[in-house]
C-alpha cells in the first residue's frame, strides 16, 4: 500500500506507471473492482495459522450480484492462486474474502482499475506494516467517525485531510472486551474532504468508518461512490417434498427463569433447546435441575433438546469418575421423570475435539458413560438418545493449535466406526462463519454430515443430525456491528435457510438465548430488574417462526445475494427469503398457479417491524421487488 501512496504524493499519475496495483495480507473484507477494460484479477493465498485445518471459499460477485465465480478452497492447499478475468462495466465487481480467514490474500489489478476496500468492523481485516496508507472521502454535510481496534497489531491511526493537512490521531488501546474500540469524529464540512489514513504500528489492523462509505483506496482519484445496479432473482417451485424443517432452538440457562420473561421466550417460540448439565452439582444436589425442565417441556412445550455434560466453573473436561458417573446417573433418573414426553438428547462432553487433549481421552469418557446409558434400557424409554461428538466446528478444525488433528468431522467419523451401534445422533456446533456470503456453507456441512452416517431407503439420514450451537463469533470474541443489529437478523434468517435446504437437519439452534455480561449474544437483552426484550435477530427469529412450516419443499434459485427456503403444511406453501445485499432484487417465481389462494407477502426490514408488501400474479409467474437488506415471507394455500 505505501509504495502507491508515495507515487502519488510526489505527483506521478496512474497512467505514467500502469502496472500492478497490490492488495497485500487481506484476512476479511470486501474488494470493489470497476474497470473500462479489460482487466485479470489475481489472488494469491499463504499460511496465517491452521489453514491446514481449514477449507475457505472465495466470491467474485458482478455488477448485479450475481455470482460470477467461487474458489473452494480445500484444507490441503494452505497456498496457491486464483485468476478471474475482470470485463469493463459501469458496475463494479465484487471479491469477497470471507473472515474468519486462516490464510492471507493477496490480491492484484491493473492499477487503472478502480479499486474499493471495505474492511470488517471490529475484527481485524488485513496485517499491514507500520506506515501503509490509504485515502478515504467524506461527503459535504457527513458526520463521520474514524474508528479502530487494537488487535496486538496496529496501534494509532492517523488521518489528515488533504486539502488543508489537518491532522487527527487515533490511538488504539487494549481492552479487558474484544467489542470495546476506540473512535473518533470526523470535523464536517460543506464540501467533500478526502482524508489521507497512515496505519502506524506492523502487524493485524482494524480500521473502519461509520456514517459514511465505509471505503478505502490507494489512488485518492478512486475515491467514486458505487453504483449499484438491481438484481434479478429467478425461483423455481417443484412439488417434491425433500424433508422435514429442522426444529429451531436456543440455548437455555441452567437456572429456572423469572416470570418477567415468559412473554419474550413464548414469542421467540422456541422448538428445541441446548441444555448443560453440571455434574459436579448433580452428583450432590440430583433434583436441581427438575423445576426448570419441567417448566421448558411443560409449561414452553419444548420436547426435542441436547445437554452437554460439563463441570462447574467451565469445566468442559470431564472423567469417568465418580462425580462425572454420578452426575450423568442423576440426569437420566430426571430424564426418566419427565414422563417419557420428547427426545432428550445427552452428550457427553461439550467440544471434546477442542477440550481433551487427545481423542483416545474422549473415546475412554465415551465408553464409559455410553455403557451406563445403555445399561438401564428405561433410559431409551424415556427418549434418552446418545448424540456425538458436539465438535467445535465440523468440516473444519476448532480454534486450537493442532487444529488439522482435531477435526469435527474426523472425531466424529472415527466414534462411528468405533461405537456406531451406541450413537444415535450427530451433533456439531458451528463458529466464525460471520460473512452473509459464506453461509451456504451451512448446507455443505449438513449435507457432509448426511454423507457420514449415510442414508436409509426414504433419502432419511440414518442418524439424527443435530447444529445444536451456532452463532457468528466463538466465545466473547464479539462485534457489536454484528450481534445488536440487523445484521444478525439476515445472517440467521441466511443460516435457516441454508441449513434446512435439503430437508436432513433435526435441529438447528442459536447459541445463546439472553446475554450475559461477559456473552452479550443472546436473542434477548435483559434490561434489569429481571426486564427483557428481544433484540433485532430475537425479532427476525420471531417473523421466522410466525410462518414455519414441518416440509421442505424442491426449490431451483439461480440468486446468490438471496437465499429462499421453500416449505408445506398439507395445502399450505410458504417461501421465507432473505436478500442479504443492499441492492433491490425483482423476484420471479414459477410454479406457483395463479391467482395464489389467501395469497400474502410480508416483509421484515431494519426497522425491525413487518408490514404487508405487494406482488402480482399472472400467467403462472409471481413477482414483486424485494427491498434490499429484508426478509421475506410469501405464502398461499394450493389449489
Amino acid at each position: 500500500m505505501k509504495y502507491f501512496a508515495l507515487l502519488v504524493s510526489l505527483g506521478l499519475t496512474v497512467d505514467a506507471y500502469a502496472g500492478p496495483m497490490r492488495w497485500a495480507d487481506i484476512r476479511d473484507g470486501s474488494l470493489y473492482l470497476q474497470t473500462d477494460r479489460p482487466d485479470t484479477l489475481t489472488v494469491q493465498w499463504v499460511p496465517a495459522w491452521q489453514a491446514g485445518a481449514n477449507e475457505e471459499h472465495l466470491y467474485l460477485l458482478d455488477g448485479q450480484g450475481k455470482l460470477e465465480g467461487e474458489r473452494a478452497i480445500a484444507a490441503a492447499e494452505p497456498q496457491g492462486t486464483q485468476r478471474w478475468p475482470l470485463a469493463p462495466g459501469a458496475s463494479p465487481y465484487r471479491l469477497e474474502i470471507p473472515g474468519y480467514s486462516f490464510r492471507r490474500y493477496r490480491v492484484e489489478h491493473d492499477e487503472r482499475t478502480v479499486a474499493l476496500f471495505a474492511p470488517a468492523k471490529v475484527h481485524f481485516s488485513a496485517e499491514t506494516r507500520d506506515g501503509d496508507e490509504l485515502y478515504f472521502k467524506v461527503a459535504a454535510g457527513e458526520h463521520a467517525v474514524l474508528a479502530g481496534k487494537f488487535h496486538d497489531g496496529v496501534s494509532a491511526l492517523r488521518a489528515q485531510r488533504v486539502g488543508d493537512g489537518q491532522q487527527l490521531t487515533l490511538t488504539l488501546k487494549p481492552y479487558r472486551a474484544y467489542w470495546q474500540f476506540d473512535k473518533a469524529e470526523l470535523p464536517v464540512a460543506n464540501s467533500d474532504q478526502v482524508w489521507r489514513l497512515r496505519l502506524q504500528g506492523s502487524g493485524k489492523a482494524a480500521f473502519w468508518l461509520d456514517g459514511t462509505a465505509n471505503l478505502f483506496a490507494q489512488n485518492p482519484q478512486q475515491l467514486k461512490p458505487l453504483r449499484e445496479d438491481d438484481g434479478r432473482t429467478r425461483l423455481t417451485l417443484h412439488k417434491e417434498l425433500l424433508g422435514n424443517t429442522p426444529n429451531l432452538g436456543i440455548a437455555l440457562p441452567y437456572v429456572m427463569p423469572p416470570p418477567s420473561s415468559f412473554a419474550v421466550l413464548d414469542a421467540l417460540k422456541p422448538q428445541a433447546a441446548t441444555y448443560y448439565s453440571l455434574v459436579d452439582i448433580m452428583a450432590t444436589r440430583p433434583h436441581y435441575e427438575d423445576a426448570f425442565r419441567r417448566l421448558y417441556q411443560d409449561r414452553f412445550g419444548i420436547t426435542q433438546d441436547i445437554t452437554l455434560l460439563a463441570g462447574s466453573q467451565r469445566q468442559a473436561e470431564l472423567r469417568a469418575d465418580s462425580t462425572s458417573n454420578g452426575g450423568l446417573e442423576a440426569w437420566l433418573a430426571a430424564t426418566r421423570a419427565l414422563g417419557g414426553k420428547g427426545t432428550h438428547y445427552i452428550g457427553f462432553a461439550d467440544e471434546p475435539n477442542l477440550n481433551y487433549p487427545d481423542y483416545a481421552s474422549f473415546q475412554t469418557v465415551f465408553n464409559s458413560m455410553a455403557r451406563q446409558v445403555r445399561s438401564n434400557p428405561d433410559n431409551a424409554r424415556a427418549g434418552v438418545r446418545i448424540a456425538i461428538p458436539a465438535s467445535s466446528r465440523f468440516i473444519n478444525g476448532p480454534l486450537a493449535d493442532h487444529a488439522s488433528e482435531r477435526r469435527g468431522i474426523d472425531w466424529a467419523r472415527r466414534l462411528l466406526q468405533d461405537n456406531g451401534e451406541q450413537i444415535d445422533a450427530l451433533a456439531w456446533h458451528e463458529w466464525m462463519i460471520r460473512d452473509l456470503l459464506a453461509t451456504r456453507v451451512y448446507r455443505d456441512s449438513v449435507r457432509r454430515a448426511a454423507e457420514l452416517v449415510g442414508l436409509d431407503a426414504q433419502g432419511r439420514p440414518r442418524k439424527a443430525l443435530l447444529l445444536d450451537q451456532t452463532n457468528m463469533s466463538s466465545g466473547a470474541s464479539l462485534s457489536p456491528y454484528d450481534q445488536e443489529t440487523h445484521y444478525a437478523s439476515l445472517w440467521w434468517a441466511s443460516v435457516v435457510i441454508n441449513a434446512s435446504q435439503d430437508g436432513l437437519l433435526d435441529m438447528l439452534g442459536w447459541f445463546q438465548a439472553a446475554d450475559e455480561p461477559e456473552y452479550p449474544k443472546g436473542m434477548l437483552r435483559v434490561l434489569g430488574d429481571d426486564h427483557f426484550e428481544l433484540k433485532p435477530v430475537g425479532l427476525a427469529q420471531q417473523f421466522i417462526q410466525q410462518h414455519w412450516l414441518h416440509n421442505v419443499v424442491r426449490l431451483d434459485n439461480d440468486a446468490f445475494e438471496v437465499d429462499v427456503l421453500a416449505m408445506a403444511d398439507d395445502l399450505k406453501r410458504t417461501l421465507l427469503g432473505v436478500n442479504k445485499g443492499t441492492r433491490l432484487q425483482r423476484v420471479d417465481l414459477s410454479g406457483a398457479a395463479c391467482p395464489l389462494g389467501k395469497g400474502s407477502l410480508r416483509y421484515f426490514g431494519a426497522d425491525n417491524r413487518s408490514r404487508d408488501a405487494p406482488f402480482d400474479c399472472r400467467d403462472g409467474r409471481v413477482s414483486f421487488e424485494l427491498p434490499g437488506q429484508t426478509l421475506f415471507a410469501l405464502s398461499w394455500i394450493a389449489s
